[in-house]
């Protein structure tokens, strides 16, 4: 039996925010990571067992590495290609006005100045649907799954165009799904278990968290801005957060002394054409700056945060009935 390593980290198929940024604890640096487990819960159907297979693949492949790698050097050097942030809201805003009704509230409390968008995330068009409707000053930044990003040609030509992306390599869920199923025996998916292993990149090693952090860093400090999924996975709920938060958001905002404006996005989880859409912008959250923050300045802006996002969301959401045109095609686009 193939021995499993312990040590992958809980992600998402989706943007996330990295876990190990350094806090002040009692005198000394150290690691905030998350304190509870992997979630293996994801039911392996036939489609999720098809995206494992699909992502392994991207993960492997050259041209992919390739990109991802190009991407990093470019965003580290500070000399990554990119549109200018109109052209890219026109063209953005274009094709999202084509498919869905979108309803914008509070944009004006979006400062003008470096700032971290802290949003919930229930799709992937969520990066998508905010940069069509944002400012254009602040250049936005987003954090993305490099496989979910790179794994298609024509989203490897269009995000090169573009610019403004940073791939976050992570382990997705559904992986971390097959490897529990194998440990527990589940015999047919050893050989793909083990192909995780050997293939997938964990994202969770010091030197590629210390390039991020610097990277995430850099841009707020040149004067641009950041857009952060504080939940780091996919919901599944309309209405819902995914609790506790990731760390990294506030962290980011300590440490570089910018604000945090809570977002919610409603209506994303199942698209189809024509749906209504709406981003809610919250007021700015603003906290004392720390090079190195303590945890309970951490915990205390991270409690902020999260009732801050919560208060923007619906309490009863009710999904509309009728027709749903294209409601496939809509949801599984991205992936």
């Amino acid at each position: 039996m193939h021995e499993f390593r312990e040590d992958v980290i809980e992600s998402s198929s989706s943007e996330s925010v990295p876990e190990n940024l350094q806090v002040h604890t009692d005198g000394k640096t150290a690691d905030l990571t998350s304190s509870h487990q992997p979630e293996n819960k994801t039911q392996l159907s036939d489609a999720a067992i098809k995206r494992v297979q699909e992502g392994v693949a991207a993960a492997g492949d050259r041209t992919i590495r390739h990109t991802i790698e190009t991407a990093l050097s470019g965003l580290s050097a500070n000399n990554q290609p990119r549109v200018n942030s109109r052209l890219r809201r026109c063209v953005l805003r274009s094709l999202i006005h084509s498919l869905f009704r979108v309803r914008v509230e509070h944009l004006e409390r979006i400062p003008q100045e470096p700032a971290i968008l802290a949003v919930n995330h229930l799709h992937h068009i969520d990066p998508l649907l905010l940069l069509a409707e944002l400012p254009t000053q602040p250049y936005y930044h987003i954090l993305g799954d490099a496989r979910t990003l790179y794994n298609k040609w024509w989203k490897r030509l269009i995000l090169g165009f573009a610019g403004g992306v940073i791939p976050l390599e992570r382990i997705w869920k559904e992986e971390l799904a097959v490897i529990a199923a194998a440990k527990a025996g589940q015999q047919d998916l050893l050989e793909l278990a083990t192909a995780i292993e050997k293939t997938v990149p964990t994202g969770g090693d010091i030197q590629t968290l210390r390039r991020i952090d610097r990277i995430v860093l850099g841009i707020l400090a040149r004067g641009d801005g950041m857009i952060l999924f504080p939940e780091g996975r996919l919901g599944n709920t309309e209405g819902k957060l995914h609790l506790p938060l990731k760390r990294g958001t506030v962290i980011y905002a300590l440490r570089a002394g910018v604000p945090i404006v809570p977002i919610a996005l409603i209506g994303t989880y199942d698209l189809y054409l024509r749906k209504n859409l709406t981003i809610r912008v919250g007021e700015p959250l603003r906290f004392t700056p720390a090079s190195i923050p303590k945890r309970q300045e951490v915990d205390t802006a991270l409690q902020q945060l999260q009732q801050a996002m919560l208060s923007l969301l619906p309490t009863e959401y009710q999904e509309p009935t009728g027709p749903k045109l294209l409601r496939h095609f809509l949801n599984h686009m991205l992936w």
